[in-house]
């Protein structure tokens, strides 16, 4: 049997309560990085190999000559590592790696950086990244990177193409070759469901989202981060509230009104997309599970990490750093093509079977192997997670006063040529 050792926060067939998520951190601050953790988990859990998890950055978890000693193999897919808060997990997973004897494969990793003619990022974050992709090179024949501008950032640290390997993300091949999209070819209903997602930390969003929250009243935010998960629970943040708009304090309408929801794992949270017509936001990852889910996304992208899987997986998306103006669910439905993405799909599928079986990586989708597909969906199916977080927390007396000020509001900022949207 080949015996892999998962990087991830948590396994996909526990299921913690919300409180014990929210205590133990177990999404690591952002639920987004369940999805592609679990997509990479079922592509490698093979007939004949086991999948083991660990955090491989903090100090309780296996030791480098444990790891060595009971797997035949490490793979750690990322996501925005290559970014200045991530770096004392970076340098403690690079000192994990140069110290196994095994083989260690990286999927997904991308750097953290603003949109310009060149991807850069602080000095100190080179020496980490520098440190971490020769450790890997070491146990590897290359790493896979979500798209251009990491290669290209990469590059000017002195790996070349020979080591570095365009693959997106590997959430995105959760269904292999394929990815069945439902849309209707009807507008989408304003009065009806839409599901929208949002980083709360930019604050160029508030308008966004106050003129959204007035005009779909069964617009549904599905938040990602930790503080929203402690908000919906305990009805309270220490997190400063850069702008009252924004959903990040107890008498917003979309918290205070229960039209938030927080997926505590990734099974949950696409059964609960796949109900929807629409899914729209910043998070590249609420916006991948909804796909996953067959239901049409649009990205909202502010950064290269956002911007480089969007456009490596062709899909539809704008840049809110030079035109955020007219953000619109309905307008943005009406004029996305899914085409692209949709026919593009199974070529960058075989490149990212290709980088696997340089690994010595089989998966699910080899000729033979889907048993092991079937028997990770059965395991699933047999789980009972805890849905979504969801319920209102506090009362409604002064979280409808200010609702219906931001309404009005909003009502008096929306253009004629806006309102027929």
């Amino acid at each position: 049997m080949t015996r892999l050792l998962l990087r991830a926060h948590r396994n996909p067939f526990t299921t913690p309560s919300a409180a014990r998520v929210l205590a133990r951190n177990l999404v690591g601050d952002n639920v987004g990085n369940l999805v592609f953790s679990y997509a990479v988990q079922r592509t490698l859990s093979v007939p004949g190999s086991s999948v083991d998890v660990a955090r491989l950055n903090r100090a309780r978890t296996l030791s480098p000559e444990e790891i060595t000693e009971r797997y035949d193999h490490v793979v750690i897919p990322l996501a925005n590592a290559f970014r200045k808060r991530f770096l004392p997990n970076l340098d403690a997973i690079s000192e994990t790696i140069e110290k196994l004897e095994i083989p260690v494969t990286v999927v997904g990793v991308g750097v953290q950086s603003a949109v310009g003619e060149r991807v850069r990022a602080p000095r100190q974050v080179g020496e980490s990244v520098t440190r971490f992709v020769r450790a890997v090179l070491e146990h590897s024949p290359s790493i896979g990177v979500r798209g251009e501008w990491t290669a290209e950032y990469l590059e000017g640290l002195g790996f070349g193409s020979d080591h570095v390997e365009v693959i997106g993300c590997p959430s995105m091949f959760l269904h292999g070759d394929q990815l069945p999209l439902r849309r209707s070819t009807r507008p989408l209903d304003p009065r009806g469901p839409v599901a929208f997602n949002l980083s709360t930390y930019l604050p160029q969003m508030a308008p966004v989202v106050e003129d959204q929250v007035a005009r779909y009243p069964g617009l549904v935010y599905f938040a990602q981060d930790i503080q929203t998960l402690g908000l919906l629970l305990e009805g309270s943040s220490d997190r400063t509230v850069i702008d009252e708009r924004l959903p990040i304090h107890a008498d917003h309408p979309l918290i205070a009104e229960g039209r938030t929801r927080f997926p505590l794992d990734a099974t949950t949270w696409m059964e609960a997309l796949a109900t929807y017509p629409f899914s729209y936001g910043t998070r590249i990852h609420g916006n991948i599970a909804a796909l996953l889910a067959g239901t049409p996304a649009y990205v909202l992208a502010h950064d290269a990490r956002t911007l480089e899987l969007a456009r490596y997986h062709q899909i539809p998306h704008r840049r809110i750093d030079v035109d955020i103006d007219g953000v619109d669910a309905a307008a943005l439905y009406a004029e996305a093509d899914w085409t692209p993405m949709q026919a593009g799909h199974a070529e960058r599928f075989g490149r990212y079977s290709a980088f696997l079986h340089a690994h010595g990586l089989s998966h699910v989708f080899d000729p033979g192997q889907a048993a092991g597909a079937q028997a990770f969906d059965e395991r699933i199916a047999r789980k009972t997670f805890p849905p979504p977080v969801g319920e209102p927390v506090v009362g409604v007396g002064r979280s409808r006063a200010l609702a219906d000020r931001i309404r009005s509001k909003a009502r008096r900022v929306v253009r004629p040529d806006r309102q027929r949207a």
